[in-house]
């Protein structure tokens, strides 16, 4: 069954463009593209797509629609994916969508777009109940944050090794295993992680999210 999908765009040349490379796969269907965010929300009340591709900003402001548009369907159709393009590589904006979870969002530089391949794994990825964010924006994570402040300096070595595993996507099953701890003392550390880096009282599908990613733009800092 096709993949079908809601675009969201104001500039017409890129929405038409966006909307036939997605037509050329045939197993992705374009419902409907919009030009802002109130017939982005209009399109998804009347197609019930599979997911949203939105760019992050659109009338009637032109600042942080595709956000907003995600926040709202996080309430109204809460299985339903969205996937944000955006030319920002500011990591706020990705921090921003996933403020309630990573569940079902995504979070992609529009240079990606001209990969369709890599566009249309992320809009399944996302239709599916992953999360998919574009790399770069680590790096955004690192120009941002100064390794001397970095809240991980807070972790203790065992709690660093653990927050490495998890980057590595490892449940805390796996994780016990490469570091022949138990699954009970995973859970300790990885409570112990999360608390020292404020993330407590998060979701916690988003808040390993926020650790790997701060976990990442150090090393990458390196």
């Amino acid at each position: 069954m096709a993949l079908r999908v809601v675009m969201a765009e104001d500039n017409f040349l890129i929405r038409e463009g966006v909307r036939e490379l997605l037509a050329s796969d045939p197993d992705v269907e374009v419902v409907a593209s919009c030009g802002d965010l109130d017939s982005l929300l209009e399109a998804v009340a009347r197609e019930k797509p599979d997911v949203v591709l939105t760019d992050i900003r659109m009338p009637p402001t032109e600042s942080d629609e595709g956000i907003r548009a995600a926040e709202k369907l996080r309430d109204t159709d809460p299985e339903l994916g969205v996937v944000v393009l955006s030319q920002y590589d500011e990591p706020h904006y990705a921090l921003a969508l996933l403020e309630r979870g990573a569940r079902g969002r995504g979070y992609l530089l529009k240079q990606r777009v001209s990969d369709l391949d890599q566009l249309v794994a992320a809009l399944r990825e996302v239709s599916r109940g992953g999360s998919v964010i574009d790399p770069l924006i680590v790096e955004g994570l690192v120009a941002a944050r100064s390794k001397a402040s970095s809240p991980l300096d807070q972790l203790t070595a065992r709690e660093r090794e653990v927050l490495s595993e998890m980057a590595q996507g490892k449940n805390n099953a796996a994780i016990a295993a490469a570091l022949t701890l138990t699954e009970r003392a995973i859970e300790r550390h990885i409570n112990a992680i999360f608390s020292k880096l404020g993330l407590s009282q998060e979701k916690d599908v988003h808040r390993r999210v926020k650790a790997v990613l701060l976990f990442l733009a150090e090393s990458s800092s390196v």
